[in-house]
């Protein structure tokens, strides 16, 4: 895979990620069934256990927050990055 930020990633790494993307959304959601806010969510670090993922284009909170909006239909503000 050539991505358009970033080394080369293998097929290995293809999975990983989309691992984690099924794993985080499905803590998310967890979350959401236990009627967390998603102030709570940032605030407990829910994602921790996928820090290695997080980055400085897109940090924890903010992939916690598209998470959430993606989840509960939430129209969200647009996120600046750095």
């Amino acid at each position: 895979m050539i991505p358009g930020h970033g080394a080369l990633s293998s097929l290995e790494d293809v999975r990983a990620y989309a691992k984690m993307l099924k794993e985080t959304s499905a803590a998310v959601e967890t979350a959401l069934q236990q009627h967390k806010t998603l102030a709570e969510m940032k605030q407990e670090k829910i994602l921790a256990p996928w820090q290695k993922f997080s980055g400085t284009f897109v940090n924890t909170d903010a992939f916690i927050e598209t998470l959430y909006n993606s989840l509960t239909g939430t129209k969200g503000e647009f996120l600046k990055h750095n």
